[in-house]
């Protein structure tokens, strides 16, 4: 087999070649044997030697460029030595060609006379391995330094957000309430007196929009429904007596043919919305308050039907009141205040009064909102019974009292002799239309749990100036907390959860716009919601403050008042309690479980009797809300303890609401109870123990900042979220809450359906309703203590799941 040796003289240049130095080019020519041994190698000139010799050379590239080519051996025996080498003691170790196919280098296997005839410079392995490392050192070196440069204009130029303030911040809570002002809310009271409202609501709805974005709230939503309402007739209904033949207006004038007094809105707007229309000439017969003792005794004494009954306000609402003289039999009501429960500040005594009996919401769509396409049912009336406020001043001479007698210092409550019955024809024409409403609704968008929603609620929507100008002061108290939040907003700060802002409409007809958008969003907000923050009629008297909570709130509105009063002497730490308010929190408690709660300011009750004197809406001229609160700092006020409440429920990493309170106050509303105390008092006892495991293992842990692993701060505020959802009732006796936590008034501590179903039992000499409710009251806080225990196993099954 031949070999072929490369002269030592040529090894500088392979040797150059192996190191990977500049120049790969090589060619190759056949010489003489005379020719190699003097050196000398002349080119030939034969095409295809010449093309050969190129094939060659490309193919020795190929080879060359291979991984493999580092493990070459030239297998020789015999080393030769020309005269011409440069580097005679070079000692080159055998190469062997591997196998290279297309036949490369086969022609240096086959014929020894090809040689090539270039040099090359010496090897210089050691300097090639340095300039290696120092390209690879600067390039590092230039890209770290890059690096570098990068990231410091990158940090000048998009600096890092904001760090976020420490939850329950007081210095946020201070600086967010201290722009709440008494002379702002009261220049935003003012300006809104100046509104023209001879149009429709939409027109103020528009202009509270326009306030609320000129603020800074970007997002600010009119939404529109079209409802059934029940608005005064062309002439004011009126009251006749038989046997004289006077007639007179619900406040007590006789009628007149003046068209200045025949179409004055005092007059047309003393009514009752949903009322039945018509006229009844029937007997008048007084059953004072409408209690279960007051039907019982009437009932003994004389045949009801289809009568006319001289009814109070008070004691307990109008609706139940109206249900229980329907199912006696009766045809109609009149309906007045007694002057010795009214407040002695107030001057009511001669004016008639509105009220609604609608229990909430659009007539015409019962329990669905009324969107377009949406089925109507035609219910012109809500009660068979014709209803008709009336003042006391009518009632006096309805009873025929004597002058001397209504004089007199020491009040006398109003009644009808016994001996002295009377006849009366009472004349209804109201008229059923459909029209729009609007509701203002704005979004403050939350930071860190934006799909959770604390509601704030005001209302813009009032009859002709009947319910006085609460509606000026909800609406000039919600603007001005908004202010306020939107002074720290522009200076970057949020809160956790989303603010929404509303301004309901069709709030005297029975919360028509608050229930409409309610049952239209009803799917969200019972995932969403986390409280209600009314702020219906904030001011209404001058003499005590009023705050009223759900159970899981109770703690958080008496702190509230500790924290914010403007003046001390007129809210000395009142006892928050839980019972039935008006205004547009209705569906929110009722119907969606949220807890809520509300801060007003009233007279001192002039009697026990004088609970649910809210129902009616009285004409209270212009200057009447300035006379109560000249200064505005009532106003300002409720401003602050509202915000106070909205803030830390807003912005508390663990919602503020305490489990345990509403264990406690279920056992407290068990205490007295005629029947079934045993069954209730166990499932009480129960729910109370869940409830107190609840707040030492979850609660407590969560208030620990190192304790706050979102994922558990997120499902306990989920438990939180749903604790009062269990007390709804399926259905109610009419005016009460289906939400058994909160109690009819202060008078009574016990759950309101238990205490109607014990007076029903009275008149009907059954059990079946007390049953039936205590069934129902004992199934809610079952279900209850049921929901507590779900919630500690699911935090039980997480920690096991986590170790």
């Amino acid at each position: 087999m031949r070999r072929i040796f490369i002269a030592s003289d040529h090894s500088p240049a392979l040797w150059n070649f192996f190191c990977g130095c500049k120049d790969k080019k090589m060619a190759y020519h056949k010489v003489n044997a005379d020719q190699r041994a003097q050196g000398h190698s002349p080119y030939l000139d034969n095409d295809e030697l010449q093309a050969t010799a190129l094939d060659l050379e490309w193919d020795m590239e190929k080879e060359l460029e291979e991984p493999g080519f580092d493990h070459f051996r030239l297998d020789s025996t015999a080393q030769h030595h020309l005269g011409n080498s440069q580097s005679p003691d070079l000692d080159l170790e055998p190469i062997q060609p591997s196998s290279s196919p297309k036949g490369r280098f086969q022609r240096l296997q086959e014929d020894p006379d090809y040689i090539s005839h270039y040099t090359r410079q010496a090897p210089k392995s050691n300097r090639c391995s340095f300039f290696r490392i120092l390209k690879v050192f600067c390039t590092a070196l230039i890209l770290f330094i890059f690096g570098i440069v990068i990231g410091y204009y990158a940090r000048k130029k998009c600096p890092s957000p904001p760090t976020p303030q420490e939850p329950n911040n007081p210095q946020i809570y201070h600086e967010i309430l201290k722009e709440i002002k008494a002379e702002n809310i009261q220049r935003i009271y003012r300006d809104l007196l100046e509104f023209p409202r001879d149009g429709d609501d939409a027109d103020l709805a528009v202009k509270i929009q326009r306030q609320w974005r000129s603020q800074g709230l970007e997002d600010v939503r009119l939404v529109n429904y079209s409802v059934l309402l029940d608005l005064p007739g062309p002439a004011s209904n009126t009251v006749t007596l038989q046997h004289s033949g006077e007639c007179f207006y619900p406040s007590g004038q006789q009628c007149s043919t003046d068209p200045r007094t025949l179409h004055s809105q005092d007059l047309q707007y003393s009514y009752a919305a949903y009322s039945a229309k018509g006229t009844l000439e029937a007997e008048l017969v007084d059953v004072q308050y409408g209690t279960m003792e007051d039907l019982i005794r009437i009932q003994a004494i004389t045949n009801v039907t289809k009568k006319i009954a001289l009814l109070k306000l008070g004691q307990s609402p109008l609706l139940y009141k109206l249900s229980l003289l329907e199912d006696a039999g009766f045809g109609g009501v009149l309906v007045y205040t007694d002057p010795c429960d009214l407040p002695k500040t107030a001057d009511l005594a001669d004016k008639a009064f509105m009220v609604s009996l609608n229990s909430g919401g659009d007539p015409s769509t019962p329990g669905y909102a009324s969107i377009d396409g949406s089925y109507r049912q035609h219910r012109l009336n809500l009660t068979t019974l014709l209803v008709q406020p009336i003042s006391a001043l009518l009632a006096r001479k309805l009873v025929s009292l004597p002058e001397d007698t209504a004089q007199r210092d020491r009040c006398t409550p109003l009644h009808l002799p016994a001996a002295g019955k009377k006849t009366i024809s009472l004349n209804i024409q109201s008229v059923t239309t459909y029209k729009t409403i609007s509701n203002v609704i704005g979004y403050l968008k939350g930071a860190v749990f934006p799909d959770r929603y604390v509601i704030i609620g005001s209302h813009h929507s009032s009859l002709q100036g009947y319910g006085g100008q609460g509606w000026a002061s909800s609406t000039a108290v919600i603007t001005a907390l908004l202010q306020g939040l939107m002074a720290e907003v522009r200076r970057g700060w949020r809160p956790d959860r989303t603010l929404l802002f509303c301004s309901w409409g069709g709030t005297a007809l029975g919360n028509i716009g608050s229930y409409e958008w309610a049952e239209d969003l009803r799917s969200v907000l019972q995932r969403n919601a986390v409280a209600y923050i009314s702020l219906h009629n904030p001011v209404t008297g001058n003499s005590t403050l009023r705050p009223v909570a759900s159970p899981s709130l109770q703690q958080l509105a008496a702190e509230s008042q500790s924290f914010n009063c403007v003046e001390k002497s007129r809210c000395p730490g009142s006892n928050v309690s839980s019972v039935q308010i008006q205004g547009d929190a209705d569906y929110f408690i009722n119907h969606l479980g949220v807890p809520a709660t509300q801060f007003s300011y009233e007279d001192i009750r002039a009697s026990e009797n004088s609970s649910f004197f809210s129902e009616a809406l009285f004409p209270v001229h212009a200057t009447k809300t300035e006379e109560l609160d000249p200064s505005f700092s009532l106003h300002e006020t409720i401003a602050k303890l509202t915000g106070q409440v909205t803030l830390q429920i807003a912005t508390d990493p663990v919602l503020p609401f305490n489990a345990l309170d509403i264990a406690l106050e279920v056992q407290n509303s068990l205490k007295g109870d005629e029947a079934g105390v045993p069954q209730l008092l166990a499932v009480a006892s129960r729910l109370r123990d869940t409830a107190e495991l609840f707040q030492s293992d979850e609660m407590r842990p969560a208030n620990d900042p190192q304790e706050r692993a979102p994922v558990r701060v997120r499902m306990l505020n989920d438990v939180l979220q749903g604790l009062e959802k269990s007390f709804l009732l399926q259905q109610a006796p009419p005016g009460l809450y289906r939400n058994i936590l909160y109690r009819l008034d202060d008078r009574t501590s016990q759950f309101s359906v238990l205490l109607e179903a014990l007076e029903h039992c009275k008149l009907h000499q059954s059990n079946e309703t007390v049953q039936a409710a205590l069934s129902g009251v004992l199934n809610s806080i079952n279900s209850a203590q049921v929901y507590f225990k779900a919630g500690l196993d699911v935090f039980e099954t997480a920690l096991a799941g986590k170790k």
